[in-house]
């Protein structure tokens, strides 16, 4: 069975552009040509490919037919660059806030400088980004997840390290007679959002119960790092975001252990040299921008 580029390429600008008739206009088509395109993709292969919400999402098969239409469009690219009539191309790749907001934009500029590229950036929570990945909306990923995406390569980057942190008139404030688990209970703290467990982790770590303290939810990395500097609440920084702080007085340690999340890339298996540019330079930016595991004692 050949599958008619045309129809894979309709179906993928269906999901990008989030209904039929935003990519109708998008190829140029009315938005029946384009339903009937989706049908007929849908009758050769007996599957239903989309789920006609708002906006438009692929099911288990549609995820498939996306993956095929970004893999085609890159290696098109590439044989078209290897011809000397190579165009610009997106690349879309997902990464978690953190790393976005600390080393992951360099090693990106790197390959601009090299490659006629623009990227995608799609942002979400480490445990969810390879998802993205499962669903074809993205060519590689920042990921908290070691075993390999269906159709995908993994790597490890290293650990990311968060320690608690606050303002000396915070600590002041909420732990006048120390940090025990009573007071950690009390005192506000900043979250990234509802999917944040970060913090959640350090309070079990401490003995302290989890659901006890006032949240603040702060969904911008920067911004978050933000509210702990202005007092908002205690938080979890990651070294780049708190060693001149910590330096300068602006913040205390309010020791316990660090959290600790490993970061892995997922990457499609595909022979490219643009993906292979993408992955080289963030592997050597995350060796200097993460923790990375010391190596086993070999006895």
């Amino acid at each position: 069975m050949r599958l008619p580029h045309e129809l894979v390429e309709t179906v993928a600008t269906i999901v990008d552009e989030g209904t039929f008739e935003a990519a109708a206009t998008r190829l140029h088509l009315t938005p029946s040509a384009v339903s009937q395109r989706v049908r007929r993709l849908e009758d050769q292969l007996g599957r239903i490919l989309l789920v006609r919400s708002k906006p438009v999402r692929p099911t288990e098969a549609g995820a498939a037919i996306v993956r095929l239409a970004r893999q085609t469009a890159l290696l098109e690219h590439e044989a078209l660059g290897a011809v000397g009539d190579g165009e610009r191309t997106s690349l879309p790749l997902a990464v978690n806030a953190d790393s976005l907001g600390t080393w992951f934009l360099a090693p990106l500029a790197r390959v601009a400088q090299r490659y006629p590229v623009v990227f995608e950036l799609h942002r979400d929570d480490q445990d969810f980004t390879a998802g993205l990945l499962a669903d074809g909306t993205v060519t590689a990923a920042v990921t908290a997840q070691g075993t390999p995406v269906a159709g995908c390569a993994v790597s490890p980057l290293g650990v990311m390290r968060y320690d608690a942190v606050a303002t000396p008139e915070f600590v002041a404030r909420w732990f006048p007679d120390g940090i025990t688990p009573e007071a950690v209970a009390r005192a506000p703290l900043v979250d990234y959002d509802r999917r944040d467990d970060l913090q959640t982790r350090w309070l079990r770590a401490r003995g302290a119960d989890p659901a006890a303290p006032p949240r603040n939810l702060v969904p911008a990395s920067n911004d978050f790092a933000t509210a702990v500097r202005m007092g908002l609440g205690w938080g979890l920084l990651m070294p780049p975001q708190s060693r001149g702080p910590l330096a300068a007085g602006e913040l205390v340690g309010l020791g316990g252990p660090p959290v600790t999340v490993p970061l892995f890339w997922q990457r499609w298996r595909l022979r490219s040299p643009l993906l292979d540019a993408v992955a080289a330079e963030v592997a050597a930016e995350a060796a200097r921008a993460l923790d990375q595991p010391r190596p086993a004692n070999v006895s």
